[in-house]
């Protein structure tokens, strides 16, 4: 009975490090499926901010400094665009470059350029997203870092700026806090934002997202 009851103990406790050592295999591995699934939704957002950032300077001059005004502008708000009326004859295309086929058949008179207002809702929203929740980080209800500023050149020309961004701790929030830990650690070491971010306010003619 001794015997084998020690055996029962062997196999229990070979089991239990198996178990021990597949799980440490696998939390990495599980850990980096739901990380990169709330990053894709979480640069979505990003690219939605910044989609809207872009037409309301488009229209103002300058950046939104808070989402009330963002999402106001594209709830209500309107983008003209520049609309080309005619077609183009094929033989324009076959002579120039199509930018330069336009410009010619404008010249010719075929075609002709009309200014219109659009509604700034169902040109950069369409109902692909809820534009109340824009300011949200997905999954959470913890709201993105937004800024607006302008900044002077070395030819004093004041450039408009803005910044959107979230750290890991936010738009990961929940998941396994050592590799959170381990991300930012790296970011730092490596000089960037630790976290997902588009825009800066310390660079101007900068509003790529630090994850392209």
């Amino acid at each position: 009975m001794k015997k084998i009851a020690v055996h029962v103990v062997m196999v229990v406790v070979i089991a239990v490090l198996g178990y021990m050592l597949y799980d440490s295999i696998m939390q990495p591995i599980r850990f980096k499926k739901k990380a990169d699934w709330r990053k894709e939704l979480t640069v979505q957002s990003l690219k939605n901010i910044r989609d809207a950032q872009v037409a309301f300077k488009s229209q103002n001059g300058h950046y939104a400094g808070s989402f009330d005004t963002l999402t106001d502008f594209i709830k209500n708000g309107k983008i003209k665009i520049v609309k080309a009326i005619g077609n183009i004859p094929d033989s324009f295309y076959n002579k120039y470059p199509r930018k330069v086929a336009e410009l010619k058949a404008i010249e010719a008179g075929i075609v002709k350029r009309d200014t219109i207002e659009v509604s700034c809702y169902d040109s950069l929203c369409g109902g692909k997203y809820d534009v109340a929740k824009l300011k949200f980080v997905p999954t959470t209800n913890t709201e993105f870092e937004l800024g607006a500023d302008t900044l002077e050149t070395t030819s004093k020309i004041k450039v408009p700026v803005f910044e959107a961004k979230t750290p890991f701790e936010v738009y990961l929030n929940g998941l396994d806090r050592q590799e959170i830990v381990n991300m930012k650690d790296e970011a730092q070491t490596l000089g960037r934002y630790p976290g997902l971010k588009v825009g800066s306010l310390t660079e101007y003619n900068n509003n790529a997202g630090n994850w392209e």
